[in-house]
């Protein structure tokens, strides 16, 4: 017993015709004939009187009719639950995020996803990138987004903003004088880092960087969350490092200011072996964005150039 001849019989029962039935499936009458034939003769038993005029449900017809109906309906209706998870309209994703969801490309793109698919459930998870990628492996997570560019084993990786890196000082640090910094201007500075992620990862940050000029950094660990980091900021115990995407929110007592030439490259990291489809549509989505964003900046980097360049006086004229 196949699908189609389940079809075909409630067609035939509902147009009283094998002829009308075939016009509606948009087949032969012949299919229909022959179909419903085999399915009478798989159940040993007629379904139809068959007349000049068309067809009649004999009573095991009549009493098959309604099974197949119900079947039916059922098997359509789960069609339609699978349909709607693979076009992620309804699902659940578990994110991993190692970056701050006050602006920048990963609040963009949460909201520009949510957009088009409001069923789906986004669940965010804080955590350091090697809890993440170990929760990717056990498919514990969907997806993460992490620093850096690193090949994960077992993972997949695709790198999709940048960041600027910025530094966090108190509002009457005389740095503050200063639009930009470098890495010479924070030689000998106090830092403080929160104990939880990003912290070590910013005293790893720190230690590379400022090793490289020749020196070890002050860097004390504070067993306290980001707003109150930043508090111990503006008190004078310390400066500390952050990303562009945080710079947004605005503290009382504390100033940015950018590190000159120092970019977080920020990737999406997730497994070859993960079959969820609303994570498949994000990524993709996560894609275009950030194909679209380096468009925009090779555009507006061309522009300025060109703008740049015809300021220069021609030293032939």
């Amino acid at each position: 017993m196949e699908l189609r001849h389940l079809r075909y019989f409630v067609a035939a029962a509902e147009h009283g015709s094998f002829r009308k039935a075939a016009a509606a499936l948009g087949i032969q009458e012949s299919a229909v004939s022959r179909r419903i034939r085999d399915l009478e003769d798989h159940l040993g038993a007629s379904l139809f009187q068959r007349h000049n005029g068309g067809v009649i449900l004999t009573l095991a017809g009549q009493r098959f009719v309604r099974h197949t109906r119900k079947a039916l309906r059922q098997i359509e209706s789960g069609a339609k639950d699978v349909a709607t998870i693979g076009r992620s309209e309804d699902g659940r994703i578990k994110i991993g995020i190692f970056s701050s969801l006050a602006s920048g490309f990963l609040p963009e793109l949460l909201r520009a996803y949510g957009q088009g698919h409001a069923q789906v459930r986004i669940e965010l998870i804080d955590g350091d990138p090697a809890d993440h990628v170990s929760a990717i492996r056990q498919l514990r997570l969907d997806v993460a987004f992490i620093t850096g560019t690193s090949q994960w084993p077992d993972c997949e990786v695709d790198q999709l903003w940048s960041e600027r890196v910025f530094v966090v000082l108190p509002a009457n640090h005389p740095l503050c004088g200063k639009d930009e910094l470098n890495w010479h201007d924070l030689v000998g500075e106090r830092f403080i880092v929160s104990d939880g992620a990003p912290g070590p990862e910013i005293h790893d940050y720190l230690v590379q960087r400022l090793a490289d000029l020749g020196r070890h950094p002050e860097i004390h660990t504070q067993y306290v969350g980001r707003d109150n980091l930043l508090s111990l900021v503006a008190v004078g115990r310390g400066l500390t490092l952050t990303s562009e995407a945080t710079t947004v929110a605005q503290f009382p007592g504390i100033n940015y200011r950018p590190v000159v030439n120092e970019v977080l490259p920020f990737s999406a990291v997730w497994s070859s072996r993960n079959d969820n489809p609303a994570c498949r549509r994000l990524l993709s989505l996560a894609r275009s964005m950030s194909r679209s964003a380096a468009a925009i900046i090779r555009t507006t980097s061309a522009v300025l150039l060109i703008s740049s360049l015809s300021q220069i006086p021609d030293p032939w004229l």
